[in-house]
């Protein structure tokens, strides 16, 4: 696919439409010189080459990669109209559209009828999907994995709501014996599930939590926003599917298009089993939702202006890229093998810190105590920076190090480990590993 070529089309295809309606002059106050615009890109040019490579196969640092060429297309030539999906006036094109890519990620789920709409973000996902769980059991605590993203803490505050940190096992998955726990006392009211922590990729056992659920009366929630899409790799190459298949019967799913959904930022996704959550967003605008008697998306959101620029990016994309086995599934296993690949290679010099479940690898070269590996690990993430390969750290406990690697000393509190994100299917791990395995010697 020829990006610059397809780029040139949007532009001249918007600028087709626009010359349907009559011509008119631009106000002069906008008017910029081609050399005063030529100066300013360069500095920005300038600028944006102090980014790290995410595109390219040495960068397995953090959650980062480009987008498909498919959805930067799509957003540049919805972005020269900048449609708004708040309202069906603000743009009907890119709101059907925003319905129909949302109707995807609820079939990939096994949801049949629900609610649901696109976000700027999986923390604006996440936050809707509390609010909800607030309405529905106010003054009840919302429960999550201590290995759980950092913004379920945050968006209970935010909601006035008291979260409950439930500690995770040896795999990083909630720990499902402290969650029952902590149900008996009858003040949790929605449980939080991650698939794919953002730290270690780990999978709650949602189906073994929602067991646990039913009995007590709690809602679920799952946080499906770093590993939704591979619930299309279900039960593949060790996949087990019973987490995957469960997410179906939860009460509300968040997912991440720009992360494995090849999205630019930000286009994240809530979705809700029962349609009539809608009902806490009720709201009046004397100025908005005028034009149709239909439900406007803003009806539904806490968000007011969205972007239709990112409904029009990611239903272009499942055009070409469908989410499915066949289609997004291909790039998800590409890159889960790789990184499977990664942790195998992983011998000798380094020590895997747990097995992968999804892409993301950690691991910590090979010593006898906590403090001699975080700066061990420390140096080898500096040095890689300075080389052009790129690595993450990960922030373990004494107590996470001692429940995997028990003849690891614990002489400080907590430590790093390295972290390798295999998510783009081009990664080079044979390079990294290659690195890797000289690396130590001069760290």
């Amino acid at each position: 696919m020829d990006l610059t070529h397809w780029l040139g089309r949007a532009v001249e295809a918007v600028e087709s439409w626009q010359d349907r309606f009559a011509p008119y002059d631009r106000h002069p106050s906008l008017h910029v010189g081609d050399e005063d615009f030529g100066k300013a890109f360069q500095r920005l040019v300038e600028r944006l080459h102090g980014n790290y490579p995410f595109f390219h196969p040495h960068y397995a640092g953090q959650m980062l990669k480009p987008p498909h060429p498919a959805a930067v297309v799509g957003y540049l030539a919805a972005m020269l109209i900048n449609p708004n999906n708040h309202a069906l006036d603000g743009g009907p094109p890119t709101a059907a559209m925003e319905r129909e890519v949302v109707d995807r990620l609820a079939t990939m789920f096994g949801y049949g009828t629900h609610l649901g709409h696109l976000t700027s973000s999986g923390t604006m996902a996440n936050l809707e999907a509390l609010f909800v769980a607030r309405e529905l059991h106010p003054g009840r605590r919302i429960a999550y994995s201590a290995e759980a993203h950092y913004t379920h803490a945050r968006m209970c505050r935010v909601l006035g709501v008291e979260g409950q940190a439930i500690q995770a096992d040896a795999r990083g998955r909630i720990d499902l014996d402290a969650l029952e726990a902590a149900l008996r006392t009858g003040e949790i009211g929605t449980v939080v599930l991650t698939t794919g922590t953002t730290g270690l990729g780990a999978v709650d056992q949602v189906h073994e939590a929602l067991e646990l659920t039913e009995r007590y009366g709690t809602r679920i929630h799952v946080d499906a926003a770093y590993g939704g899409f591979f619930t299309l790799l279900a039960g593949e190459d060790g996949i087990d599917p019973a987490p995957w298949q469960a997410i179906a019967r939860a009460d509300s799913i968040v997912v991440d298009p720009h992360k494995h959904g090849l999205q630019p930022y930000g286009c994240g996704a809530v979705l809700f089993k029962d349609p009539s959550v809608g009902r806490f967003y009720v709201h009046d605008s004397p100025y908005t939702y005028f034009t149709s008697d239909e439900l406007h998306l803003g009806e539904i959101s806490l968000e007011c202006s969205r972007a239709g620029a990112s409904a029009a990016a990611l239903w272009l994309t499942f055009e070409l890229l469908p989410p499915t086995k066949e289609g997004l599934g291909q790039a998800l296993r590409a890159g889960r093998r790789k990184a499977r690949d990664l942790a195998k290679r992983m011998e000798g010099d380094f020590t895997l810190y747990q097995q992968p479940e999804l892409d993301i690898v950690t691991y910590f070269p090979t010593n006898t105590s906590l403090k001699s590996i975080d700066a061990a690990s420390g140096k080898i993430l500096a040095r890689g920076m300075a080389e052009d390969v790129y690595l993450s750290t990960f922030q373990v406990s004494a107590e996470s190090m001692a429940a995997r690697h028990p003849g690891i000393e614990l002489d400080a509190p907590g430590g790093r480990v390295l972290r390798s994100v295999v998510m783009k299917p081009e990664t080079d791990v044979g390079y990294v590993r290659d690195w890797l395995s000289r690396a130590p010697a001069s760290s």
